[in-house]
């Protein structure tokens, strides 16, 4: 076997009973075991989980490569963050100058700043330079715990440079630990020049079929299609056209919506069948109903509606109605974060999650939002070894500590192989 973790102080399963998501109840009943142990195999998934004494009989004979004493230490999944933008050049930090001088995302995306600073910038940038920033981008995302990273194109907007950014995404599905979904977001804005119309005509003629040409061929494999659904961007009718061509060559649909304007992209999204919707502040009440109907997840992002000062999204209604609530961090250069952890901590405190709901919606429903929640999300035998040891004997420390994780993580395991181990975790006495 390649790991045995014994002893822990706690064990978050998360959910013990295959469930593909969480919903309101049972986030409140997270399941937690104490004084556990968990076995991953060399295929690197979990081959048991459960009372340390009885997994060291079962397991008694059995050899493994590494053995974690994880005494007065908590275990939990790996996090799933389910929205970034993390392949780009050009950061936009003098624009948090003008944001925290009151101006709008709309105005500064209008005097060309905005998506478009980062366009012209990511459009000069080589393969090899997108490629060097992203892994360093991933490499911070694994040590703040994400073990799956849902990453989208989106700074191209012309089909070079989208192509261009895709190939990095997925060189690093093949060279880099942490797991990857990819999302082609071609409608990410408008490019110069063109009308939305034909900014639309573009991608469902061109782009599209083209990517279906380089999924079929190996070269590129995408698995989600997005749109920015938002007044002065892709109205409606462009985003459903781009979403239902997406969906025709196999993608899944997983797309921004109801940010800045109620667009009904909710209602629309719950009609395609999307898998899931990100933002949605501004979602209407008969959204929120249709998406807890689809089985539609909302993918929320409490950095964004924080950096930008937006009217937060309604995550209470949202659990209340039904729906499947995950998170994501939004990592983009508009909001440059990259730890779930805190993303977590402001889910909490800024939307009124509990604790529980927020670690549901930072592992087994946003694995949901990405059609992964067979594979990821949560301890089950079965499914993937990824898993997080922290340096405490209760796992909420992991939320309550804002920003608390540079110290607090002590190891990140993926497939069962520790992919990051923290040295200043074992100077550290116990929190």
């Amino acid at each position: 076997h390649r790991l045995l973790l014994e002893n822990a102080e706690q064990l978050v399963l998360v959910c013990g009973r295959r469930e593909p998501y969480l919903q309101r109840d049972g986030a409140a009943s997270l399941d937690v075991l104490r004084a556990a142990s968990l076995v991953v195999g060399l295929d690197g998934c979990i081959k048991a989980v459960g009372q340390a004494d009885v997994i060291r009989n079962q397991f008694s004979e059995a050899t493994f490569e590494r053995i974690i004493d994880c005494s007065g230490k908590c275990v939990l999944p790996g996090l799933v963050d389910a929205h970034t933008h993390p392949v780009w050049a050009g950061d936009r930090v003098h624009e948090f100058a003008m944001k925290l001088a009151g101006a709008s995302y709309m105005e500064i995306h209008q005097a060309g700043g905005g998506i478009h600073f980062t366009v012209e910038h990511t459009q000069k940038a080589t393969e090899d330079e997108l490629f060097t920033s992203f892994q360093h981008r991933l490499e911070r995302m694994l040590r703040a715990g994400s073990t799956l990273v849902e990453c989208k194109s989106g700074y191209g907007l012309n089909f070079e440079t989208e192509l261009k950014m895709l190939r990095v995404i997925e060189r690093a599905k093949r060279s880099v630990d942490i797991g990857i979904s990819s999302t082609y977001c071609g409608a990410h804005a408008v490019p110069k020049g063109k009308t939305a119309t034909e900014a639309t005509d573009d991608i469902i003629n061109n782009h599209l079929p083209k990517l279906k040409e380089l999924k079929l061929s190996g070269e590129i494999r995408v698995n989600n299609i997005d749109v920015f659904c938002e007044k002065g961007v892709f109205d409606l009718e462009s985003t459903r056209r781009i979403l239902q061509a997406g969906k025709n060559i196999g993608l899944q649909i997983n797309f921004h919506g109801d940010e800045l304007h109620p667009m009904k992209s909710a209602e629309l999204g719950a009609e395609l069948g999307a898998r899931a919707i990100s933002h949605l502040e501004e979602v209407t009440d008969e959204g929120i109903v249709a998406m807890a109907r689809a089985k539609c997840a909302a993918v929320l992002l409490p950095t964004t509606a924080y950096m930008l000062r937006l009217k937060q999204p309604q995550a209470r209604k949202m659990l209340e109605e039904g729906v499947i609530v995950a998170l994501g961090s939004d990592f983009n250069p508009n909001a440059y974060c990259f730890s779930m952890p805190m993303v977590m901590h402001l889910a909490c405190v800024n939307m009124k999650m509990s604790m529980n709901e927020a670690l549901a919606a930072a592992t087994i429903n946003a694995a949901y939002a990405l059609g992964k929640s067979d594979t990821h999300g949560s301890l089950e035998v079965g499914k993937q070894g990824d898993l997080l040891i922290i340096n405490s004997s209760r796992w909420e420390h992991l939320i309550y500590q804002f920003g608390g994780h540079e110290t607090l993580i002590n190891y990140v395991i993926v497939k069962g192989k520790v992919v990051y181990e923290n040295e200043r975790c074992e100077t550290m006495s116990n929190y």
